[in-house]
């Protein structure tokens, strides 16, 4: 048997016993450490999308309207985690919102204009990638916008998201918090993979030049817009699987209902890797 490093499906067919699947993992020199920590994280990564699935039937049930948004620096994994997320769910009942630049039309429109029309429906959870928030860190740190433009946001938002709140709509608000090396090491992967290459822009290159800047105003807008109504959860680690795992537990964890307590595993986040902002003594970004 070749030492390809990659286990096939034809290679698993033939698979009776424990023993013969170990003796394979050493066959293709596979890191069986990092073939096991794979394996648990699809196995928890199951167990809470059943318990998605039972979240979003209630959701729908009862007619709530819930809006997880997912900020960070760019490859902090925003995308992935919202995948995660939806993988399962009724495509019905639950939308990516990920918009473009704003058109002429809308720049010159209040604001929060055009992500109110994007605010979930009676029955329905939307998971924003990147959200009003952009005017908070992006737009200021590559000159998007003016000055002005940024305090109004910074005064307005806390009121947009009270009348939110006020009006029945559940706000999670997550940041995903990377180191600059990690966002180094994500970018150079994706440069190398012709299937993510898409991913990569000006933008990006940007990020990394004006770390510090990005750093100054994440860290103003987490002071004037972390609210008891809305606060802002920081997922703080360099590893992908255990953030989405930690923020799907953190979703969960906000709700209570039918079959909760019926859960195949903990839906309880880690509070060292999930937290409030202002218990992050040491910042990753």
């Amino acid at each position: 048997m070749s030492k390809s490093g990659r286990i096939t499906i034809d290679d698993l067919a033939s698979i009776k016993t424990r023993k013969e699947l170990s003796k394979l993992i050493k066959d293709k020199n596979i890191d069986d450490e990092k073939l096991n920590k794979e394996l648990v994280y699809n196995r928890e990564l199951r167990s809470l999308q059943v318990e998605l699935v039972k979240l979003q039937r209630w959701i729908s049930e009862t007619n709530k309207r819930v809006a997880v948004i997912f900020e960070g620096r760019d490859a902090a994994g925003k995308g992935g985690n919202i995948r995660r997320f939806m993988e399962h769910l009724n495509p019905r009942a639950s939308r990516l919102v990920a918009l473009n630049k704003p058109t002429q039309n809308e720049k010159g429109q209040w604001y929060f204009q055009r992500y109110i029309k994007e605010l979930p429906n009676p029955g329905e959870i939307v998971f924003f990638d990147r959200s009003w928030y952009n005017r908070a860190v992006v737009e200021p740190a590559m000159g998007f916008c003016n000055n002005d433009q940024y305090k109004d946001f910074l005064v307005q938002v806390p009121e947009f998201e009270h009348m939110l709140y006020e009006d029945g709509i559940v706000i999670i608000k997550f940041w995903l918090s990377i180191s600059k090396d990690e966002q180094l090491r994500r970018f150079e992967s994706r440069m190398k993979n012709p299937l993510k290459r898409w991913k990569f822009s000006p933008v990006d290159k940007k990020g990394q030049e004006l770390w510090d800047v990005y750093t100054y105003y994440k860290d103003e807008m987490f002071t004037k817009t972390h609210t008891s109504y809305s606060p802002w959860m920081v997922v703080k680690t360099n590893d992908k699987n255990t953030a989405r795992l930690e923020c799907i537990r953190y979703v969960l964890s906000k709700f209570d209902y039918p079959g909760k307590e019926e859960a195949a595993t903990s839906i309880s986040p880690d509070p060292n890797i999930v937290m409030r902002y202002f218990r992050s003594v040491q910042q990753m970004d």
